[in-house]
């Protein structure tokens, strides 16, 4: 999300508020000439994807959910609220998702569930810091979630820790300039016990390797671990950048160890032209790669959607109808930001909901519950 009304008008869109060292892995020749660069790791991104109509209609089948269940999380003592990230712990669904503070930034937030339907707050995992590149926000993402469709959930643990990226910002109010990605771990991620953040940010939009598309502000991520390696890393980072022009891209970067990350091809994999395509998750379903992402300024209202991928690299946007879209009180003036999960034969899609309730999150469902 961006500061830019071109993005959003702000007042409307918050409801009238105002504001490296390398772990146990060798990288390859062509990575360590990067290193020393910092230039795109060279791969072309520009080649069609191959997915066919019926494989997208196909997908779309599996994933739709025309049930609005309603409200889950609403709105903590008037603040904003929003980013649902979706994982597991020893069975039991957890949730992060950012609060808009007292008008002065972002913290990150833990709750729970026994259903993914009634949700028990926990606390603050991340507050204000105060200081430093991200004294005034943090915005979480749950890194390492198993991706498989239907599967655990699980967040996984890499090298004895369980991590989450956030966007990173030393401003006060909402989402100024620039904002980097940081990352933080903690021994018990159903805890709200503080996470530990690293020192510094470990995606920057001054990066040497930093595309047209992402020099201006950096945001939401979607990492996976990728244990077949498909791009020749085992973690795979989707993220929207926005650029000099304001206009928002997802684009990939890659690691072997969470805290140096590479950018992966010379531009964006998605890209509508204009407005928003941002806050992607990636899930597993088969063989295809599907890319959950939402729209804002290249088709009406705030939406979320869909592009699906044989190979991670080369993708193809969904044009059929929206996944959610506003439609209620609660969701009508913006219905976006998903978070996926099928789970016992039901699809679950958390989203940002802005509308007669503030800002807060909602649900969708494949069957009514």
């Amino acid at each position: 999300m961006s500061q830019n009304t071109s993005r959003f008008n702000r007042r409307e869109f918050l409801g009238g508020l105002t504001a490296t060292s390398l772990v146990g892995a060798t990288l390859p020749a062509f990575a360590l000439e990067n290193a020393e660069s910092k230039k795109p790791i060279d791969v072309d991104l520009s080649i069609p994807s191959d997915v066919s109509d019926d494989e997208m209609k196909a997908v779309y089948e599996e994933i739709k959910t025309p049930f609005k269940y309603g409200v889950v999380i609403p709105c903590e003592d008037g603040d904003a609220i929003d980013s649902p990230n979706i994982f597991r712990v020893n069975g039991v669904w957890h949730m992060v998702y950012l609060r808009f503070l007292d008008k002065t930034g972002y913290v990150a937030r833990l709750a729970r569930s026994n259903d993914l339907v009634h949700w028990e707050k926990l606390g603050t995992v991340v507050p204000f810091r105060g200081e430093g590149w991200d004294a005034w926000q943090c915005s979480p993402s749950a890194a390492l979630v198993d991706h498989i469709w239907g599967g655990s959930a699980a967040i996984q643990q890499y090298d004895g820790k369980y991590w989450f990226t956030y966007i990173g910002g030393a401003g006060k109010g909402y989402e100024p300039d620039p904002l980097k990605i940081g990352l933080a771990y903690t021994d018990d991620p159903s805890s709200a016990k503080e996470w530990t953040r690293l020192p510094d940010p470990i995606m920057k939009p001054e990066d040497p390797d930093a595309r047209d598309f992402e020099k201006k502000t950096l945001y939401k991520t979607s990492v996976i671990w990728d244990r077949a390696k498909t791009l020749g890393y085992p973690f795979v980072c989707f993220y929207n950048g926005k650029s000099a022009a304001s206009v928002e891209r997802i684009g990939i970067a890659v690691s072997n160890d969470l805290k140096e990350w590479f950018r992966y091809g010379d531009r964006p994999v998605i890209d509508n032209g204009k407005g928003i395509s941002g806050d992607p998750q990636i899930v597993r379903i088969g063989d295809l790669w599907v890319m959950f992402y939402f729209g804002f300024g290249w088709k009406p209202n705030a939406f979320d959607t869909f592009a699906v991928s044989r190979d991670l690299k080369s993708w193809r946007k969904w044009e059929g109808p929206h996944l959610v879209e506003p439609s209620e009180p609660y969701d009508k003036t913006y219905a976006h930001k998903p978070w996926v999960v099928k789970h016992d034969g039901v699809v679950y899609h958390f989203y940002c909901a802005v509308g007669d309730q503030g800002r807060c999150i909602a649900l969708a469902t494949s069957k009514e519950i």
